[in-house]
């Protein structure tokens, strides 16, 4: 039963034992000026490109990190986590999903919540370098992707991949659908803002392939799900793609150790996003519920500029476990 009850993280600054505070002031505040990624862009089965971003030290180890909706590999909360494990002796390599990199990508598709080809393509260039050892670390829909992924392969997972490491995971998407599509609705709007401008960009490049819907007026990300992320995915609605791509029914075929830090004052998440019934039933999902965190926040003020998640993902992918 690895649920972890007692997790470490303790905000030192009071403001931060606020949900919404802990969630927003290190999305506006925080720089990680230390990490230069060697780029490199390579090619998908169904002629379109991802771009990735590398740092690499000679290491025999790598982890390939994954971020979160509307996210990139330039967001501070990945660059934080390319520094602590490179840091920690890894080779790091963090991906754009499509679309994310600042260019558009060339088909109807772009990504989603289970789009789990893709990150089977970069994990395995990844493991094409060379590497005797990979990893994997996702935030929030990364953390999702990255869990649906390992509970898809199950015993099939390639055996240089060890361990996995999640922050802030949406793991039942309806419900934090409704969550995020209620109230407040500060970050609703902040990721239609940038939905919408993608969705309209996809209507002119692929005429007569999307419903003809004005995307100035999806007021909703389930709307959005509706009318974009499924007709472009062949998902029949929101519901069946929430229903198909939640990866909490696929906890149960994760064969390596795979830490899972929801906290528990995450403004995103829901009660159906802590699965402390199936880490109870795992011997392999290891779920931290701090008290506080807030959404990919975590922050922490140190020396070496780690943040108290980064610093817990190395010590995971660094022990011994069974």
């Amino acid at each position: 039963m690895p649920l972890l009850s007692t997790p470490s993280y303790a905000p030192s600054l009071p403001f931060l034992r606020h949900g919404h505070l802990a969630t927003i002031l290190p999305t506006l505040l925080r720089r990680v000026r230390d990490v230069r990624y060697q780029r490199e862009r390579i090619g998908t089965p169904d002629g379109d490109f991802l771009d990735l971003g590398w740092v690499k030290q000679g290491a025999a180890r790598v982890a390939v990190l994954s971020h979160g909706l509307e996210g990139s590999a330039d967001r501070a909360y990945m660059q934080g986590m390319a520094r602590a494990l490179a840091h920690a002796g890894w080779d790091v390599l963090a991906w754009s999903f499509r679309g994310c990199s600042g260019v558009p990508n060339r088909r109807l598709r772009s990504y989603h919540s289970g789009a789990t080809d893709d990150l089977h393509t970069v994990v395995q260039h990844a493991l094409a370098q060379g590497y005797t050892s990979a990893a994997l670390v996702g935030f929030s829909l990364g953390g999702n992707l990255t869990l649906k992924y390992l509970g898809e392969q199950g015993a099939a997972l390639d055996e240089r991949l060890t361990k996995a490491a999640v922050f802030s995971v949406p793991v039942d998407l309806d419900a934090g659908c409704r969550r995020l599509d209620g109230p407040p609705g500060l970050y609703r709007w902040r990721f239609l803002r940038s939905l919408r401008e993608k969705a309209r960009q996809k209507q002119q490049a692929f005429p007569g392939q999307l419903p003809a819907i004005d995307p100035a007026t999806i007021t909703t990300l389930r709307h959005f799900d509706d009318h974009v992320t499924a007709p472009s995915h062949g998902f029949a609605d929101a519901a069946d793609y929430y229903a198909r791509c939640s990866s909490k029914q696929f906890l149960s075929g994760i064969r390596i150790p795979t830490l899972l830090v929801n906290a528990a004052d995450d403004p995103f998440l829901p009660d159906a996003c802590y699965p402390i019934a199936e880490a109870e039933a795992s011997v392999h999902v290891f779920l931290e519920v701090p008290r506080y965190g807030g959404h990919v926040g975590f922050a922490a003020f140190n020396a070496n500029g780690h943040f108290w998640s980064e610093q817990r993902a190395v010590a995971f992918l660094g022990a011994s476990h069974g």
